[in-house]
């Protein structure tokens, strides 16, 4: 009699702890490689903060003025005849040139669409033709307008270029704002750039697509897979 022939075949206990380890192996991988991923983006955004009051200050050093706040014929001395634009045409807090200061809001209209009403749209052309950023200099160019890690615009504005600031009460000489960017994301921004409060201090966030002086939101309130426009005071 063959007895080798009434045994079930089957996995042996070691055979299932070889399997359960391979699977907490590449579970643990997939984890690590988000955990990775979230930390390269957290990382690129707070250089995007930092690299924008850069540009600021290296242009205000070499050419003793703001970007977007220069006139036509400043703006020709610079770069040559006609390679920049001035803001056109004039209006109280959006576009009032050589004034010493950036007018308009950070999320002004006209960057991208050729319509030139606001400084803060032209301050990417000014730093990208003086070689200081990268980028397209057409106003048209549908990526004139530079982008975060989650897609979403960046700009800046002055303290009092407009009514209120973008986030009710925050306090700064000028903002730098990201929008679009995921609640999970901006507390560790946050608390890399700032204190850890969404809602105070140098570094504020409010839902994306907020009316202008919304309150910010308090960093328990953060929901992980919203998304959320963040300013850095500077």
């Amino acid at each position: 009699m063959n007895l080798a022939k009434g045994r079930e075949s089957g996995f042996t206990l070691v055979e299932i702890a070889i399997v359960l380890v391979i699977i907490g192996l590449l579970l643990g991988g997939v984890l690590k490689g988000q955990e990775l991923i979230s930390s390269a983006k957290v990382k690129n955004m707070v250089g995007d903060f930092r690299t924008v009051s850069s540009l600021m200050y290296a242009y205000q050093d070499r050419f003793k003025a703001f970007p977007g706040d220069q006139t036509q014929t400043q703006l020709d001395n610079a770069f040559g005849v006609a390679a920049a634009q001035a803001c056109a045409p004039a209006a109280a807090g959006q576009c009032a040139q050589n004034n010493g200061r950036i007018d308009g809001a950070w999320n002004a209209g006209g960057a991208g669409t050729g319509v030139l009403t606001d400084e803060t749209s032209l301050f990417w052309q000014h730093v990208r033709l003086a070689n200081l950023a990268t980028g397209p200099t057409a106003i048209a160019d549908p990526n004139y307008r530079p982008r975060n890690a989650d897609g979403g615009f960046i700009g800046i504005e002055m303290a009092g270029a407009a009514a209120t600031p973008y986030i009710q009460n925050m306090r700064g000489s000028f903002f730098v704002c990201s929008d679009g960017i995921l609640g999970r994301y901006v507390k560790q921004i946050d608390t890399t750039m700032d204190d850890g409060n969404t809602a105070g201090g140098s570094v504020q966030a409010v839902p994306t697509g907020s009316a202008r002086n919304t309150a910010p939101t308090a960093t328990v309130a953060i929901v992980d897979g919203n998304q959320y426009t963040v300013c850095a005071a500077f």
